[in-house]
């Protein structure tokens, strides 16, 4: 059987890309990434962000609103209505997305140190040259999500599964990919801190070189290093929790009131 090697054929059964599109931001609604009341970025900034084309992404929100997870207004932003998803048979990962996090952070972290540096080592010797584009496009992606946390994430999520993806073992792949969407929640409000998205940013390039040059110890010691700031600052929301809540609920209620209109 055929071994995907992209989120874009992360599903093992046959799906439309309008039906994985509809998936991939599902999961981004069951673990955390989107919550109730977030906008939606534009079909062209999601286009970009999830490297399909805008009918694509259209016809995919259109399948959500239908479905009362979203919720489409004449001149405004698609919102995500509701969170009380049913991912269903073509989740991505091992387990449904909120599993994870009955497990400590620290677990984890190592966790993901011992797994996930294997999967994208071995991801370094088969990813295709169609996936690097993709990891390219998507730093590009990144770099315009600068300023909003839950863009970020999106784009970030998509960088990584890219990543995992390009890895011969479905099993760990999807393995790591249940590493990944841990306390999605928690890094949402670390995304907010000062500075938190650049050092990402940041990482995701110093990945994408050793990517590039074929590296897989550099691939898998640039993950490594990825994966501490990650559990540093995920330790940082738990110990400083409250305050940080706070100040991410008071920041989406502005955000909510700024209500950008949808561009096209």
């Amino acid at each position: 059987m055929a071994i995907p090697l992209s989120p874009l054929h992360e599903a093992i059964h046959k799906q439309t890309t309008k039906e994985m599109i509809r998936d991939k931001i599902v999961s981004m609604i069951a673990s955390g990434i989107l919550q109730v009341g977030d906008e939606l970025p534009s079909e062209r900034e999601l286009a970009a962000m999830l490297m399909v084309s805008r009918e694509t992404v259209r016809g995919a929100v259109q399948r959500l609103a239908g479905e009362g997870l979203v919720q489409v207004s004449q001149g405004a932003r698609t919102r995500i209505a509701k969170v009380n998803v049913e991912v269903g048979a073509q989740r991505i990962g091992v387990t449904n997305p909120t599993s994870i996090n009955g497990y400590s952070l620290d677990q984890v972290h190592a966790a993901r140190l011992l797994v996930e540096t294997s999967v994208v080592a071995e991801a370094a010797r088969n990813l295709s040259a169609e996936d690097i584009r993709r990891l390219e496009d998507s730093i590009l992606a990144q770099q315009a999500a600068c300023n909003d946390p839950v863009r970020f994430l999106i784009c970030d999520r998509e960088f990584h599964l890219t990543i995992y993806y390009a890895c011969p073992n479905r099993l760990l792949a999807d393995f790591v990919v249940d590493l990944y969407t841990y306390m999605l929640d928690h890094r949402r409000i670390a995304m907010g801190q000062p500075g938190a998205i650049e050092k990402s940013l940041e990482d995701h390039r110093f990945i994408v070189n050793a990517l590039k040059m074929r590296n897989p110890d550099a691939v898998s010691a640039a993950f490594a290093n990825h994966i501490l700031r990650i559990h540093d600052t995920s330790r940082a929301v738990d110990t400083g929790g409250n305050e940080m809540i706070k100040a991410a609920a008071r920041s989406a209620r502005l955000g909510t009131a700024g209500g950008e209109k949808e561009t096209a």
